[in-house]
């Protein structure tokens, strides 16, 4: 009795992506099946960078279809796949770059700066092409945390290439001002310098260009909310109820303008002493997800007090770059390929495949 395609997808329909907790089938990532004989080969594409999982999941995929009676030899191929998803209407894409993630907080003083950093860093570790604009114009961070001197260069004098450190591409108004010059402008010159470092960048090809978005919701936020084509934001809070009541603030402000809340990431959820290994919830704890449950979004993961992630992100070695394989690295690496996730599961953006039409007199 020969092998029928509607053998291998029933074992496929079996196989569960631990990553979405969803079957192959049902998400269409199966693809390409072919039978030759008793061989069997297709393709798993995943909507998702996921260097690191590519091996775990071919392996689910071929032990299951192992069981099917009369497999002959069984060749699995997964990839992954990063398309633009829908944003806010009547907002147009921006050139080159797929989809933007704001990483927002109600409060300074978070962790907001070091999290989007090592967010970046860890979707280039699964194999995206990610870009990361610091839109904090009073006080940007992440020339520092990314050990970047000098000056963006402009090859036609008119646009500016993103500088480039630890395989990410980076734009800020640090690169162009003296460290110790303060930014004393007004609100309109702060949203046009954003518009401009964001549509001025000569961005590469990017899957996703990570916003760091200054504390607060004033006019830096509404500019990205309304001007900038924004595919999700996540919410960094620590656990402290001030800093809670703040980032609800955040949150009302996204949903507002109807951008979509990917989750929460809450910041300084435990420290752990380093003499004793004494476990201490220094700013309260259960507040994340109790935010979380309020307004029926995901808690996307908790991250500790540790010394070694400001003494990295101080050097210019952000954790996810300075110790990859460490626990601390595993935690950023989880959410932002739940992130990723989160962002393959939104609506697909087709204006790219509609021919644009011009109406002329004739």
């Amino acid at each position: 009795m020969s092998l029928t395609e509607q053998q291998i997808q029933d074992a496929i329909k079996g196989v569960i992506d631990p990553n979405t907790g969803k079957d192959f089938v049902s998400t269409r990532a199966a693809k390409n099946i072919k039978i030759s004989g008793a061989d069997v080969s297709l393709d798993i594409e995943l909507g998702y960078p996921a260097k690191s999982q590519i091996d775990p999941l071919r392996t689910l995929v071929i032990d299951k279809l192992k069981a099917v009676p009369g497999i002959g030899n069984i060749s699995v191929n997964v990839y992954f796949k990063i398309v633009s998803h829908a944003v806010q209407k009547g907002v147009k894409l921006i050139p080159s770059v797929k989809n933007i993630i704001a990483v927002a907080s109600g409060k300074g003083g978070v962790g907001k700066s070091t999290t989007a950093v090592n967010l970046a860093l860890a979707l280039v570790a699964e194999g995206a092409t990610v870009g990361l604009l610091d839109a904090d114009i009073y006080g940007p961070s992440q020339p520092t945390m990314l050990g970047i001197d000098g000056r963006p260069e402009s090859i036609d004098g008119k646009s500016l290439e993103p500088m480039r450190a630890h395989g990410l591409q980076a734009m800020s108004i640090g690169f162009l001002i003296d460290p110790e010059q303060p930014m004393v402008w007004r609100g309109p010159m702060v949203t046009q310098a954003l518009q401009q470092l964001l549509n001025d960048t000569r961005w590469q090809d990017v899957d996703y260009l990570v916003v760091d978005l200054p504390p607060g919701t004033g006019d830096i936020q509404l500019t990205l909310a309304q001007q900038v084509p924004v595919t999700g934001a996540i919410i960094v809070t620590t656990p402290q109820d001030i800093a809670l009541l703040d980032a609800r603030k955040g949150l009302k402000m996204f949903e507002k303008v109807g951008i979509p809340i990917l989750g929460i990431v809450e910041n300084m959820s435990i420290h752990i002493c380093s003499k004793c290994g004494h476990e201490e919830h220094i700013f309260g704890t259960g507040g994340g997800d109790r935010m979380a449950k309020d307004y029926t979004v995901e808690m996307l993961g908790a991250l500790p007090l540790d010394m070694a992630i400001r003494m990295q992100a101080d050097g210019g070695t952000p954790t996810v770059v300075a110790d990859p394989n460490g626990r601390v690295a595993e935690i950023y690496k989880g959410i932002a390929r739940r992130i990723a996730v989160k962002v393959a599961d939104q609506a697909k953006d087709h204006s790219s495949k509609f021919p644009s039409i011009k109406v002329m007199n004739t």
